[in-house]
């Protein structure tokens, strides 16, 4: 794994700020950012993602709030095609 830099929290104070990194191996983004609350959590399991998938979230994974100004550090494909399942 090569992690790249790509932007942390703008004019952050000190530590513990939102940070991106991507892995250049497999392209994944490494992501630390505050937890969601529990009401936020809540709302994600009433909205749901595609049908007859769990809203739960197995121990080994979270969920994170991405402040809206770190959006510019994500990557983004020239094509702007996504992949995945996105229920539509």
């Amino acid at each position: 794994m090569a992690l790249k830099f790509l932007g942390i929290w703008p004019n952050t104070p000190d530590d513990g700020s939102p940070t991106i990194w991507l892995d250049d191996t497999t392209g994944d983004l490494i992501i630390q950012s505050w937890k969601a609350d529990a009401a936020t959590i809540s709302e994600a399991r009433e909205v749901g993602s595609v049908p007859g998938h769990t809203t739960d979230v197995p121990n080994h994974e979270t969920v994170i709030r991405l402040p809206a100004n770190m959006l510019q550090f994500i990557p983004r494909p020239d094509s702007e095609v996504t992949s995945g399942n996105s229920g539509t």
